[in-house]
């Protein structure tokens, strides 16, 4: 039987047509290979070895699926014991760091419960935060205290807001590193690493937000209720106290400045201004610094090196004079002046008297003041040892430099 005649065009279309289909297959079987890879996902066979060996594939995490359910916060400070603490942190300073450390961890606990974690999680909660808690604690104290600046606790009596701003001043601090605690804690128990979260539930925010507004928040807000009524309580019963006590200090620099400051205030009717008081107060600032040796004061001998040292405490404000005056007054015809009006301008020519000052080098000169001081009245006593001994004077939180030591000579 004859064959049946295929004409060369048509033989040429079919080869050309089976190439295309097998290109096409290709193709598809190639991208379906590579998106395996790319996923990480186990393939049968050598495929599956190729995927999970090769350190060069790329690897995309798993979301993290939290479920938010509802928790009351329930603060552990008791609000009369943190007036006290917080009026005087230095004198208190254990105290200070225990209310930090309960704290902190009421914040973990609660950030704990509405993100529903395992008991498992919460259980390690406190021991994962007591392993930061040494070098959060100096943090919140140096913080606390240069913010504070606690050697102007009669001026901020006077204006009935030391407490107030004591709570101002914890609320910043806190504000400053609760973050930081909540995430280093929490993503290190959920070791997480760079894993998305996939949230859902009720309330559903970020960790550092519920710290922040569900703990911290409310937590200040009752404290600074507290505030309130102590500040008014002092300043009223200041009138009558009499204070009779023995200060030990030393001070060693004065520092005067003058400012004045002037202050439009608007009287507004629907919107529109009516009325305007212009006033210009004008104050002579006196700051005093120097060491409250009732604090810290130490002498030590080393017959070794042959060095008396004199240990003093870091330099403060020890007083404060302000002596405002007011240099013009204008009452526009719609507005009576009230008593705030100008207790809050006399206060912010006093902070910012106290603000430039600590800002300048005041401290240093007072150092080096009572460095001289110190070899002053010392060197008569310590060279009746010998001629070989030298004195060093020292502040409690500075090493010595070389101009703190001097030899004695007899």
């Amino acid at each position: 039987m004859a064959e049946d005649y295929i004409p060369p065009k048509r033989k040429k279309a079919s080869s050309i047509g089976r190439w295309a289909i097998i290109t096409v297959l290709f193709t598809i079987a190639s991208m379906v290979l590579f998106k395996y890879c790319k996923s990480g996902i186990s393939l049968p066979g050598a495929i599956g070895d190729l995927t999970q060996t090769n350190p060069d594939m790329t690897y995309i995490p798993e979301e993290m699926h939290i479920n938010y359910i509802p928790s009351d916060y329930t603060s552990p400070i008791d609000e009369e014991d943190a007036m006290v603490i917080l009026s005087n942190p230095q004198r208190y300073r254990r105290d200070f760091d225990q209310l930090i450390y309960q704290f902190n961890v009421s914040l973990l606990r609660h950030v704990a419960n509405r993100m529903d974690l395992p008991s498992d999680i919460k259980a390690n909660l406190e021991g994962e935060y007591a392993k930061h808690h040494d070098y959060y604690k100096e943090l919140y104290f140096q913080d606390f205290i240069a913010l504070r600046d606690t050697s102007d606790s009669i001026n901020q009596l006077w204006y009935e807001n030391e407490s107030a701003s004591s709570v101002e001043t914890l609320n910043e601090v806190a504000s400053k590193y609760t973050c930081s605690i909540v995430n280093t804690v929490i993503t290190r128990l959920l070791d997480a690493g760079n894993s998305p979260f996939a949230a859902k539930g009720n309330r559903v925010d970020t960790p550092c937000g519920i710290a922040l507004q569900e703990g911290l928040l409310p937590t200040i807000k009752r404290l600074q209720e507290k505030a309130a009524i102590d500040d008014f309580s002092k300043s009223k019963g200041m009138l009558e106290d009499k204070v009779e006590k023995a200060v030990a200090e030393l001070a060693t620099y004065e520092h005067q400045d003058r400012k004045g400051l002037s202050k439009s205030l608007k009287t507004k009717v629907w919107g529109f201004d009516v009325s305007s008081t212009d006033i210009e107060v004008s104050a002579i600032s006196i700051l005093k610094v120097g060491f409250k040796l009732s604090e810290y004061f130490d002498v030590k001998l080393d017959s070794k090196s042959n060095i008396v040292t004199i240990t003093l405490p870091e330099p403060q404000i020890l007083s404060h004079e302000v002596y405002p005056k007011v240099d013009k007054l204008e009452v526009g015809w719609m507005r009576e002046l009230q008593d705030e009006d100008f207790n809050k301008n006399f206060n912010l020519l006093r902070q910012e008297f106290r603000r430039d000052a600590l800002n300048s080098d005041i401290m240093d000169k007072a150092k080096q003041e009572a460095a001289e001081l110190m070899d002053l009245m010392f060197t008569p006593v310590v060279s009746s040892f010998s001629k070989r001994y030298q004195l060093q004077v020292r502040f409690k939180n500075t090493q010595p430099s070389n101009t703190e030591l001097s030899a004695v000579e007899g």
